[in-house]
């Protein structure tokens, strides 16, 4: 499948869509230090959340500058972009899709404010009460015609950094106080004005959010290993219904909304990255856990337990440590086909899985295997698999899944298929060992999934599981993708081709803002100032 930056997606088998990542925050306040290039490796360390564009904003003091991009954030910056942003406060930002579109106009951190008071943020989760907080700016002034909404922006995230760019009068941290309490859903915010980094949580803390600590400051983002690779120290997580802010006078916090925490368990499944820890739970022991219970509930006589790469792996480890079965690699993965610009032709495509995935003949040959996997979304990457192992001389392929059977939809942050499309929806689980042509599938237990989490249930979202969602949802013509959509006006009306570029504060007559203008508007100010301009990709350009 393509995704909207005309790359090609990163799950193993073009064409299936599996369960899609949230989104990748970070922020950092540390005078003295390089925030630019401590932000881009916070975003390095979070690029499995999102690939589908990244962007930093940073201040001085004076002015917020934004660079963003489609791509990944390797692609997206470099030496001279980075060098550009400058000052003592950045946040960045990986994404996924989840409301609105994959465009430019939608790639993060989004802006708001006025001449004194610029506001960048960034956003991890989904929320779904997006039409009633349009309605609010529709209501009450035309904050919808500017901003980021102005300019074709159709993220959930445009209208809350709009919101928050009202009475300007106050700060930002008493709009922010005013503002939070009325979004539902999921969402990690972390935003800045000229001086102050602000971080905010849901009051379930579906999402998850760390603060660490540097010699000279202070760094949140959404999991430890972003602390890690920036050397800072982990200190906390943000509470659910906290707001953080950090700024010379240290840091303060405040409750926006009483806690009740529900965090995501498939965060502990497959979001976040292995060395990650999760409510003092590392990640990688949870999955190696999830492997040992599915021995435990799910054991057959054979010869290999294999991991589908690279998801698998802990939880096979688990599997093959409580079975007494061999643990091997019976799959080699080629790690840079996800990345390549180019559509594969027709007879590839037909190749399907091996353009991800080869296997190993000596190794499988013969033997009696042990597939494990994370999730089975559609069963057309399991179904694949099966086949291509049989081709390669498996006498067996039992398959073990270290999640129970996905048939609900989440509206917090994942981006599964619709329940219409989920195997499980329709199908028991005989039938969807069938279906995938395995000799016998096994599905974790919800006791055996949560147990290796070490969570308590009751603070723990296991809806896409269950169906019990840790909210009220409103009803399905508010929910979806592209809710925002149909009421916006596009960037460039009646030129959907044309460019947009994002323009230095110094470079633009809103001196403490970085703004985005008409390609017209850079022209002007080009020839009468020399302003350095980044372009966004035209449609072609993205395509090429």
């Amino acid at each position: 499948m393509r995704r909207g930056d005309g790359r090609l997606n990163h799950d193993i088998l073009p064409g299936e869509a599996g369960p899609q990542d949230a989104c990748g925050v970070f922020g950092v306040w540390a005078p003295g230090e390089d925030v630019a290039k401590l932000t881009y490796y916070g975003l390095y360390a979070l690029q499995h959340r999102g690939q589908e564009s990244a962007g930093i904003a940073a201040s001085d003091g004076h002015r917020v500058l934004v660079y963003k991009d489609m791509g990944l954030v390797s692609q997206v910056f470099d030496e001279t972009s980075l060098s550009q942003l400058t000052g003592h406060v950045a946040i960045g930002h990986t994404r996924y899709s989840t409301t609105g579109g994959s465009t430019w106009e939608n790639a993060q951190p989004t802006l708001g404010g006025d001449d004194e008071d610029t506001i960048a943020l960034v956003h991890n989760g989904n929320l779904v009460n997006t039409p009633e907080l349009r309605d609010m700016l529709d209501g009450t002034s035309e904050a919808s015609r500017r901003g980021e909404l102005s300019r074709g922006n159709t993220s959930d995230t445009a209208i809350v950094s709009t919101l928050l760019s009202e009475n300007s009068g106050e700060s930002l941290e008493q709009r922010a106080t005013q503002v939070l309490p009325a979004v539902r859903g999921a969402f990690c915010f972390v935003f800045m004005d000229e001086h102050t980094l602000y971080a905010a949580r849901d009051p379930q803390g579906i999402r998850p959010l760390v603060l660490g600590r540097l010699e000279r400051g202070w760094v949140v983002a959404s999991e430890t290993a972003a602390l890690d690779i920036v050397g800072a120290s982990y200190v906390r997580e943000v509470e659910p219904g906290e707001l953080v802010a950090i700024d010379e006078d240290g840091l303060r916090t405040r409750r926006f909304a009483e806690a009740r925490p529900r965090g995501c368990v498939f965060e502990y499944v497959y979001l976040a990255r292995p060395d990650t820890t999760i409510n003092d739970r590392g990640v990688y022991e949870s999955r190696v856990e999830m492997g040992r219970a599915l021995a435990r509930e799910h054991p057959v006589e054979a010869d290999l337990v294999m991991p589908t790469p690279d998801s698998g792996i802990p939880s096979a480890i688990g599997y093959a440590e409580a079975s007494g079965i061999p643990y091997g690699q019976g799959l080699v993965k080629n790690a840079y086909v996800g990345r390549t610009f180019i559509a594969p032709s027709q007879t590839i495509r037909q190749l399907g899985i091996r353009l991800k995935l080869n296997p190993l003949r000596d190794v499988i040959k013969g033997k009696r295997l042990v597939v494990v996997d994370d999730s089975i979304v559609r069963g057309n990457t399991q179904r694949a698999l099966v086949r291509m192992l049989r081709e390669a001389g498996a006498a067996e392929v039992h398959v073990r899944i270290s999640s129970p059977p996905v048939t609900w939809p989440c509206f917090f942050g994942i981006d599964f298929a619709s329940r219409a499309e989920l195997i499980a929806t329709g199908l028991g689980v005989e039938d969807i060992r069938r279906s995938i042509g395995a000799d016998t599938l096994g599905y974790i237990s919800e006791d055996g999934m949560i147990d290796a989490t070490r969570q308590p249930r009751e603070r723990l979202c296991t809806a896409c599981f269950t169906g019990e969602y840790p909210m009220e949802l409103p009803g399905d013509a508010t929910l979806g993708k592209h809710v925002v959509e149909p009421g916006i006006t596009p960037l460039f009306p009646g030129n959907p081709d044309a460019s947009a570029v994002t323009v230095p504060a110094e470079d633009h007559p809103r001196s403490g803002t970085a703004t985005v203008q008409t390609a017209e508007d850079v022209l002007a100010t080009q020839g009468a100032a020399g302003a350095r301009t980044e372009a966004r990709p035209t449609d072609q350009e993205q395509q090429a």
